[in-house]
């Protein structure tokens, strides 16, 4: 429990930094942004290569999030792009950050959907409910927890999301354990992620900076599968997408639970 308290403390300090200064500073003046936060928070060259963050949004990607919410994002993908959302659907952002893909997720489910953004951060969450309202975006809500104690009931909502937030968990099994719960029969995981090779040396991986910079903590393919089979999920995808370290790679996870016999 205490390890599983100081990286949530170390992750949840880093994030809330990276809000602070993205609420400070106006959209041009925010520095680059990515999985280790903005606003100088760095953690590699990768960050300065347009691998993370709002870089990987593409022009039509960008629907429903204001500028501020894509400056201060901080992914390594764009999970609404491959979660094939449909009006109606209820959908759940793992560590929504500023909102980026909630309010995109939100005016791809339409007025008869929801999109609930989930974060454990109050200077993020204070910044999300923000940018929604400068959005216009009502069909949105965003709630405060952790990933491994999802505040929602069972069987709840259609589609979970998630953006380079998944890896920062202390337990990732849990994680995936909760998303299967808080799914219908039949809903879907479409993520974002940092992969990594098994190669990692322990001093980067005992290096608390790192857990926040989205790299040590990282599982690699074989494991987030068989944590992924472990929860019950089937029609697992995982397709590696660009490098973000020497060690990893950004990758989309998809799988979707099962449907009811």
């Amino acid at each position: 429990m205490a390890e599983l308290n100081n990286i949530r403390e170390a992750v949840r300090e880093r994030y809330a930094a990276a809000a602070r200064a993205a609420t400070a500073a106006a959209p041009s003046e925010q520095g680059p942004s990515g999985c280790c936060g903005g606003g100088g928070l760095t953690c590699s060259p990768a960050d300065e290569t347009g691998v993370f963050g709002a870089a990987l949004y593409e022009t039509v990607e960008r629907d429903g999030a204001p500028a501020a919410a894509l400056a201060a994002s901080l992914g390594c993908g764009v999970p609404t792009a491959v979660a094939d959302l449909r009006d109606g659907e209820v959908v759940l952002d793992l560590g929504s950050g500023a909102g980026t893909d909630v309010l995109i997720a939100a005016r791809r489910v339409g007025p008869s959907g929801r999109a609930i953004g989930l974060d454990m951060t109050d200077e993020m969450l204070e910044l999300a409910r923000a940018n929604a309202a400068a959005a216009g975006v009502e069909n949105v809500e965003f709630v405060k927890g952790y990933l491994e104690e999802i505040p929602l009931a069972d069987r709840s909502v259609d589609v979970v999301i998630s953006n380079c937030v998944i890896n920062l968990a202390a337990d990732k099994h849990r994680v995936i354990s909760e998303a299967g719960r808080v799914l219908r029969e039949g809903g879907r995981l479409a993520v974002s992620d940092v992969i990594v090779d098994g190669n990692l040396d322990q001093a980067t991986k005992a290096d608390m900076a790192a857990w926040t910079g989205c790299i040590a903590g990282a599982l690699t393919e074989d494991e987030f599968r068989s944590a992924l089979a472990g929860a019950g999920f089937e029609e697992i995808e995982i397709r590696p997408t660009h490098r973000v370290h020497e060690s990893a790679g950004s990758a989309i996870i998809r799988a979707r639970k099962p449907a009811a016999r």
